[in-house]
């Protein structure tokens, strides 16, 4: 669907359900047309419509085109501060900060190498050009760097969030990147962790993709929010939205 924004995601991602829709319509069109079994007809209409559901999930709920929208209000409630964004990609979580706090500077950080994660030549450019298109680019900041060891001074943000990225890692390198995140964090500064989270909606969209715990119900919340405590943050709440957890966590003063 259309959007100002080039955030660049895979078209598996953002245009297969219409490409599905479209070819399942077509053909059921012509099994009505040519009075194919009844059955085949069913079987396309049946296709047609997952795909159109499955297209709704993804640009409706998941907004996969558009800036990410904060899913608490509880984070940087007075409006303002120096935030980090950690493994910002094309710039969705970004200006989801940007935008939902107008009075905040955010500092986007990414290893920015190139295809990524779903997201096709990513670039700290691309992500200045969406910050433009929102017309807050006067407000962030890109930093090519690994959120795993940050190039930053220890207390430098007063928030952090990371969006779909920590998530990720393998090994030992969720850890370490919260350790980082508490690190250059000031006491009593907030942390916004979102992740994968497979829920219905997600299954009903991608019924044949696997991972991020599939198979489960929600993606170990005891999990993070087990990391988060250890990194050293207080969880304050823990929700949802389509497609997503979402856990805010509190620096712990030292």
């Amino acid at each position: 669907m259309f959007s100002p924004y080039d955030f660049n995601y895979t078209w598996v991602f953002t245009g297969s359900h219409i490409i599905l829709c479209a070819a399942f319509a077509a053909l059921a069109l012509l099994a009505w047309r040519l009075k194919w079994p009844r059955w085949l007809l069913v079987v396309f209409l049946a296709v047609a419509s997952w795909a159109l559901a499955g297209s709704l999930i993804v640009h409706r709920l998941m907004l996969a085109n558009e800036p990410l929208v904060l899913p608490t209000q509880a984070f940087l409630p007075d409006g303002r501060g120096r935030v980090l964004d950690m493994g910002a990609g094309s710039g969705r979580s970004t200006l989801m900060v940007a935008l939902g706090r107008p009075a905040s500077r955010v500092t986007a950080l990414d290893i920015f190498r190139g295809s990524e994660y779903g997201i096709g030549d990513n670039t700290p450019d691309r992500l200045i050009a969406n910050a433009r298109v929102a017309g807050v680019a006067d407000r962030v900041d890109v930093k090519v760097g690994d959120m795993r060891q940050m190039p930053f001074d220890a207390g430098a943000f007063d928030a952090g969030v990371s969006a779909y990225a920590i998530d990720h890692l393998r090994g030992d390198g969720a850890a370490r990147a919260l350790a980082e995140a508490a690190r250059v964090i000031r006491p009593r500064g907030q942390f916004l962790l979102m992740v994968v989270n497979v829920d219905w909606w997600v299954r009903v969209a991608f019924p044949s993709i696997h991972g991020h715990g599939y198979f489960s119900t929600l993606q170990d919340v005891a999990r993070w929010r087990d990391a988060l405590t250890t990194a050293g943050f207080d969880v304050t709440e823990i929700g949802t939205q389509p497609g997503t957890l979402f856990l805010l966590g509190e620096r712990k003063a030292d």
